[in-house]
Protein backbone atom coordinates (compact mmCIF):
# COMPACT_ATOMS: atom_id res chain seq x y z
CA UNK A 1 0.00 0.00 0.00
CA UNK A 2 1.40 3.43 -0.94
CA UNK A 3 1.83 6.30 1.50
CA UNK A 4 -1.13 8.04 -0.11
CA UNK A 5 -3.40 5.17 0.87
CA UNK A 6 -2.38 4.85 4.49
CA UNK A 7 -4.13 6.56 7.37
CA UNK A 8 -3.51 6.64 11.10
CA UNK A 9 -5.90 4.91 13.43
CA UNK A 10 -9.02 6.77 14.53
CA UNK A 11 -8.15 9.81 16.61
CA UNK A 12 -10.10 11.79 19.19
CA UNK A 13 -8.45 15.13 18.43
CA UNK A 14 -6.98 16.47 15.18
CA UNK A 15 -3.76 17.30 17.03
CA UNK A 16 -3.15 13.55 17.18
CA UNK A 17 -2.88 13.42 13.37
CA UNK A 18 0.83 13.51 12.42
CA UNK A 19 1.56 16.71 10.49
CA UNK A 20 4.03 14.90 8.22
CA UNK A 21 1.40 12.45 7.02
CA UNK A 22 1.05 12.78 3.20
CA UNK A 23 -2.74 13.10 3.52
CA UNK A 24 -2.63 15.32 6.60
CA UNK A 25 -5.06 18.01 5.43
CA UNK A 26 -7.54 15.45 4.11
CA UNK A 27 -7.46 13.58 7.42
CA UNK A 28 -7.96 16.80 9.39
CA UNK A 29 -10.91 17.69 7.17
CA UNK A 30 -12.53 14.29 7.65
CA UNK A 31 -12.01 14.51 11.40
CA UNK A 32 -13.69 17.93 11.54
CA UNK A 33 -16.72 16.63 9.64
CA UNK A 34 -16.97 13.68 12.04
CA UNK A 35 -16.68 16.03 15.02
CA UNK A 36 -19.38 18.19 13.43
CA UNK A 37 -21.74 15.23 13.35
CA UNK A 38 -21.01 14.51 17.00
CA UNK A 39 -21.71 18.14 17.95
CA UNK A 40 -24.93 18.27 15.94
CA UNK A 41 -23.49 20.75 13.45
CA UNK A 42 -22.96 18.51 10.43
CA UNK A 43 -25.54 16.14 8.98
CA UNK A 44 -24.50 12.60 8.05
CA UNK A 45 -25.07 13.50 4.40
CA UNK A 46 -22.28 16.02 4.80
CA UNK A 47 -19.81 13.17 5.14
CA UNK A 48 -20.80 11.90 1.69
CA UNK A 49 -20.45 15.39 0.22
CA UNK A 50 -17.01 15.72 1.76
CA UNK A 51 -15.98 12.39 0.23
CA UNK A 52 -16.96 13.56 -3.25
CA UNK A 53 -15.02 16.77 -2.83
CA UNK A 54 -12.00 14.92 -1.51
CA UNK A 55 -11.83 12.84 -4.68
CA UNK A 56 -11.77 15.94 -6.89
CA UNK A 57 -9.20 17.59 -4.62
CA UNK A 58 -6.94 14.56 -4.90
CA UNK A 59 -6.98 14.88 -8.69
CA UNK A 60 -5.94 18.55 -8.65
CA UNK A 61 -3.06 17.72 -6.33
CA UNK A 62 -4.68 19.03 -3.15
CA UNK A 63 -3.44 22.53 -3.95
CA UNK A 64 -4.85 25.81 -5.20
CA UNK A 65 -4.40 25.86 -8.96
CA UNK A 66 -3.70 29.23 -10.67
CA UNK A 67 -7.22 29.62 -12.07
CA UNK A 68 -8.67 29.12 -8.58
CA UNK A 69 -6.39 31.78 -7.13
CA UNK A 70 -7.55 34.18 -9.84
CA UNK A 71 -11.15 33.40 -8.92
CA UNK A 72 -10.38 33.95 -5.24
CA UNK A 73 -8.92 37.39 -6.02
CA UNK A 74 -11.97 38.28 -8.12
CA UNK A 75 -14.21 37.04 -5.31
CA UNK A 76 -12.45 39.30 -2.81
CA UNK A 77 -12.86 42.27 -5.14
CA UNK A 78 -16.55 41.47 -5.70
CA UNK A 79 -17.22 41.20 -1.96
CA UNK A 80 -15.49 44.54 -1.34
CA UNK A 81 -17.60 46.16 -4.05
CA UNK A 82 -20.88 44.80 -2.67
CA UNK A 83 -23.44 46.99 -0.95
CA UNK A 84 -24.70 44.06 1.14
CA UNK A 85 -22.55 40.92 0.95
CA UNK A 86 -23.66 37.78 2.79
CA UNK A 87 -21.66 34.63 3.49
CA UNK A 88 -23.90 31.56 3.59
CA UNK A 89 -22.95 28.85 6.10
CA UNK A 90 -24.07 25.23 6.14
CA UNK A 91 -23.02 22.40 8.44
CA UNK A 92 -19.85 21.41 6.60
CA UNK A 93 -18.74 25.03 6.30
CA UNK A 94 -19.27 25.56 10.02
CA UNK A 95 -17.34 22.41 10.86
CA UNK A 96 -14.42 23.09 8.51
CA UNK A 97 -13.77 26.85 8.55
CA UNK A 98 -15.81 28.59 11.26
CA UNK A 99 -13.13 31.03 12.37
CA UNK A 100 -12.06 31.75 8.81
CA UNK A 101 -15.63 32.57 7.80
CA UNK A 102 -15.94 34.98 10.73
CA UNK A 103 -12.65 36.66 9.78
CA UNK A 104 -13.66 36.95 6.12
CA UNK A 105 -17.01 38.46 7.06
CA UNK A 106 -15.18 41.04 9.14
CA UNK A 107 -12.64 41.75 6.38
CA UNK A 108 -15.28 42.51 3.73
CA UNK A 109 -18.10 43.81 5.93
CA UNK A 110 -20.40 40.86 5.23
CA UNK A 111 -23.20 39.22 7.19
CA UNK A 112 -23.04 35.55 8.15
CA UNK A 113 -26.21 33.54 7.58
CA UNK A 114 -26.86 29.90 8.43
CA UNK A 115 -28.79 28.05 5.72
CA UNK A 116 -29.48 24.29 5.82
CA UNK A 117 -31.18 21.65 3.71
CA UNK A 118 -31.62 19.37 6.72
CA UNK A 119 -32.88 22.20 8.91
CA UNK A 120 -33.92 21.74 12.53
CA UNK A 121 -34.02 24.36 15.30
CA UNK A 122 -31.38 22.34 17.16
CA UNK A 123 -28.93 22.34 14.25
CA UNK A 124 -29.54 26.01 13.42
CA UNK A 125 -28.83 27.03 17.00
CA UNK A 126 -25.83 24.71 17.30
CA UNK A 127 -24.22 26.21 14.20
CA UNK A 128 -25.01 29.78 15.27
CA UNK A 129 -23.49 29.09 18.69
CA UNK A 130 -20.45 27.48 17.05
CA UNK A 131 -19.87 30.59 14.94
CA UNK A 132 -20.24 32.81 17.98
CA UNK A 133 -17.66 30.68 19.79
CA UNK A 134 -15.32 31.53 16.92
CA UNK A 135 -15.89 35.27 17.19
CA UNK A 136 -19.13 36.00 15.32
CA UNK A 137 -21.22 38.74 16.92
CA UNK A 138 -24.33 38.52 14.76
CA UNK A 139 -25.50 35.37 12.98
CA UNK A 140 -28.49 35.50 10.65
CA UNK A 141 -30.72 32.70 9.43
CA UNK A 142 -32.67 31.97 12.59
CA UNK A 143 -35.57 34.34 11.78
CA UNK A 144 -36.34 32.77 8.39
CA UNK A 145 -38.81 35.55 7.65
CA UNK A 146 -38.30 35.48 3.88
CA UNK A 147 -38.34 32.89 1.11
CA UNK A 148 -36.26 32.16 -1.98
CA UNK A 149 -38.73 31.83 -4.87
CA UNK A 150 -38.79 28.56 -6.78
CA UNK A 151 -37.69 26.31 -3.91
CA UNK A 152 -39.95 24.06 -1.87
CA UNK A 153 -37.44 22.75 0.69
CA UNK A 154 -35.81 24.12 3.82
CA UNK A 155 -33.01 25.96 2.01
CA UNK A 156 -35.65 28.36 0.71
CA UNK A 157 -35.91 29.83 4.23
CA UNK A 158 -33.74 32.94 4.57
CA UNK A 159 -33.66 36.16 6.56
CA UNK A 160 -35.29 39.19 4.96
CA UNK A 161 -32.39 41.40 6.04
CA UNK A 162 -29.82 38.74 5.12
CA UNK A 163 -29.60 36.62 1.98
CA UNK A 164 -32.94 37.88 0.67
CA UNK A 165 -31.66 41.48 0.68
CA UNK A 166 -28.07 40.70 -0.37
CA UNK A 167 -26.59 41.78 -3.68
CA UNK A 168 -23.57 39.44 -3.44
CA UNK A 169 -23.75 36.01 -1.80
CA UNK A 170 -20.89 33.63 -1.12
CA UNK A 171 -22.40 30.15 -1.25
CA UNK A 172 -19.71 27.55 -0.44
CA UNK A 173 -20.50 23.83 -0.74
CA UNK A 174 -23.84 24.78 -2.25
CA UNK A 175 -26.90 22.87 -3.46
CA UNK A 176 -27.27 23.45 -7.18
CA UNK A 177 -30.97 24.24 -7.12
CA UNK A 178 -30.57 27.01 -4.57
CA UNK A 179 -27.63 28.42 -6.52
CA UNK A 180 -29.88 28.59 -9.57
CA UNK A 181 -32.73 30.12 -7.57
CA UNK A 182 -30.49 32.82 -6.08
CA UNK A 183 -29.20 33.64 -9.55
CA UNK A 184 -32.80 34.02 -10.71
CA UNK A 185 -33.26 36.57 -7.93
CA UNK A 186 -30.46 38.63 -9.44
CA UNK A 187 -27.86 37.84 -6.81
CA UNK A 188 -24.20 37.87 -7.79
CA UNK A 189 -23.00 34.48 -6.60
CA UNK A 190 -19.55 33.35 -5.57
CA UNK A 191 -19.47 29.57 -5.29
CA UNK A 192 -16.79 27.32 -3.82
CA UNK A 193 -17.08 23.84 -5.31
CA UNK A 194 -14.41 21.28 -6.19
CA UNK A 195 -16.56 19.98 -9.05
CA UNK A 196 -16.39 22.42 -11.99
CA UNK A 197 -19.28 20.59 -13.70
CA UNK A 198 -21.73 21.03 -10.82
CA UNK A 199 -24.80 23.24 -11.27
CA UNK A 200 -23.48 25.52 -8.56
CA UNK A 201 -20.16 26.15 -10.30
CA UNK A 202 -21.84 26.47 -13.69
CA UNK A 203 -24.33 29.01 -12.29
CA UNK A 204 -21.90 31.18 -10.35
CA UNK A 205 -20.62 34.53 -11.54
CA UNK A 206 -17.36 33.62 -9.82
CA UNK A 207 -16.82 29.85 -9.44
CA UNK A 208 -13.91 28.92 -7.18
CA UNK A 209 -12.80 25.34 -7.82
CA UNK A 210 -10.78 24.77 -4.68
CA UNK A 211 -11.01 23.14 -1.28
CA UNK A 212 -12.84 25.43 1.12
CA UNK A 213 -10.07 25.06 3.72
CA UNK A 214 -7.75 26.80 1.24
CA UNK A 215 -10.29 28.98 -0.57
CA UNK A 216 -11.62 31.00 2.37
CA UNK A 217 -8.14 31.95 3.70
CA UNK A 218 -7.10 32.83 0.13
CA UNK A 219 -10.12 35.08 -0.43
CA UNK A 220 -9.44 36.72 2.94
CA UNK A 221 -5.77 37.28 2.02
CA UNK A 222 -6.74 38.92 -1.26
CA UNK A 223 -9.40 41.02 0.47
CA UNK A 224 -6.83 42.39 2.91
CA UNK A 225 -4.41 43.12 0.08
CA UNK A 226 -7.15 44.93 -1.87
CA UNK A 227 -8.58 46.83 1.08
CA UNK A 228 -7.04 50.12 -0.10
CA UNK A 229 -7.88 49.64 -3.78
CA UNK A 230 -10.13 52.12 -5.55
CA UNK A 231 -13.57 51.13 -6.79
CA UNK A 232 -12.30 51.33 -10.37
CA UNK A 233 -9.43 48.97 -9.55
CA UNK A 234 -11.79 46.49 -7.94
CA UNK A 235 -14.16 46.64 -10.89
CA UNK A 236 -11.28 46.00 -13.30
CA UNK A 237 -10.30 42.88 -11.34
CA UNK A 238 -13.86 41.53 -11.47
CA UNK A 239 -14.27 42.39 -15.16
CA UNK A 240 -10.98 40.70 -16.06
CA UNK A 241 -12.01 37.40 -14.49
CA UNK A 242 -13.03 34.85 -17.14
CA UNK A 243 -15.40 32.35 -15.51
CA UNK A 244 -15.52 30.03 -18.53
CA UNK A 245 -11.74 29.89 -18.77
CA UNK A 246 -11.50 29.21 -15.03
CA UNK A 247 -13.96 26.33 -15.24
CA UNK A 248 -12.19 24.89 -18.28
CA UNK A 249 -8.81 25.11 -16.53
CA UNK A 250 -10.19 23.33 -13.47
CA UNK A 251 -11.79 20.57 -15.52
CA UNK A 252 -8.55 20.13 -17.46
CA UNK A 253 -6.55 19.86 -14.23
CA UNK A 254 -8.95 17.22 -12.87
CA UNK A 255 -8.98 15.17 -16.09
CA UNK A 256 -5.18 15.24 -16.20
CA UNK A 257 -4.83 14.48 -12.48
CA UNK A 258 -1.78 12.37 -11.66
CA UNK A 259 -2.61 9.44 -9.37
CA UNK A 260 1.01 8.28 -9.09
Amino acid sequence: MSDHETAPAEVDDEEEIPTDHPRYQDLVTRHRIEEGVRKGITHLQGMHAEGRGSAFDYLIGEETIPSADEAERAAAAQLLLADHPVLSVNGNVAALVPGEMVELADAVGADLEVNLFNRTPERMNAIADHLREHGAEDVKGLDADAHVPGLDHERAKVDADGIHDADVVLVPLEDGDRAEALAEMGKTEIVIDLNPLSRSAQTAAIPIVDNIVRAIPNVMRHARELKGATEDELRRIVAAFDREAALEAAERAIRQGDLD
